[in-house]
């Protein structure tokens, strides 16, 4: 906060300066009242409180890839073209997701909180009472029937389980899918999660590199989907995105 100088600062410089001080009062009375304002706009729900989700999710460094999701979003949409018709998201912070989803032409969007939910905006809440979002644990059957989604995308939430869980985790969501799995991963680092992450998710997260995953998935009869991983390729090409989190493709079970 902006603190006022001592009453009797101005008296240094002469009478004549002294008249200057109540105009410089009233100054910073109207600029504390704007930051006030302003603080209680971005509480609200305003346009200040949805940029500072969004950026808490991208500035969390390498852990959190929801950001990243919806930075990809038009890639994904020319890569999958009508297969983006209806979208299931997996992750922390589901709920931008699926706001940014729903605002595409012809998309139906639904997510899955996989951690529970301390703190959230209206928006949040009408998506959970509506039911487009759902507070669940991975680390058992999704509920959904089978193909029950045309793409599954997935963020932030694989580097948190260990592989006793991705062996039931990952084929189930391959399951609720018709068109394939999207996966966002963290890249290795030599950073370790913080404390608030551990706290939130109940273990650091696991950052895995790429041939990892390519044999995980491998032993676990997931196959790439090349066909829509050369179509994002070229789609990021087009569009200058270079992303910052390993993404996945894989088909679905049929």
């Amino acid at each position: 906060m902006m603190s006022r100088r001592p009453g009797n600062s101005s008296r240094r410089f002469g009478d004549g300066k002294s008249k200057s001080s109540p105009l410089l009062s009233i100054a910073l009375i109207v600029v504390g009242a704007l930051f006030i304002i302003g603080y209680f706009y971005k509480g609200s729900g305003g346009l200040g409180g949805r940029l500072d989700s969004v950026s808490r999710v991208e500035g969390a460094g390498d852990y959190l890839c929801s950001g990243e999701v919806q930075r990809a979003i038009p890639v994904l949409q020319k890569a999958y073209g009508d297969s983006m018709h209806k979208v299931l998201h997996v992750g922390p912070d589901t709920c931008y997701v699926v706001s940014r989803l729903q605002k595409e032409d012809e998309t139906e969007a639904w997510g899955i909180e996989p951690y529970d939910v301390e703190e959230t905006d209206s928006n949040c809440k009408t998506l959970i009472r509506r039911g487009s979002v759902r507070v669940a644990d991975i680390k058992f059957p999704l509920p959904y029937r089978q193909k029950s989604f045309s793409l599954v995308i997935v963020s932030d939430t694989l580097d948190y389980l260990s592989p006793k869980y991705l062996n039931k985790t990952l084929p189930d969501l391959v399951r609720v899918s018709t068109d394939g799995l999207v996966i966002f991963t963290g890249i290795p680092t030599n950073q370790k999660a913080k404390v608030a992450d551990v706290s939130k998710f109940g273990r650091a997260a696991k950052m895995r590199s790429g041939s990892w995953w390519v044999k995980f998935f491998l032993q676990n009869n997931l196959e790439e989907n090349e066909a829509a991983n050369k179509k994002f390729e070229q789609a990021s090409t087009k569009s200058s995105y270079v992303p910052k989190c390993q993404i996945f493709h894989l088909k679905s079970l049929h």
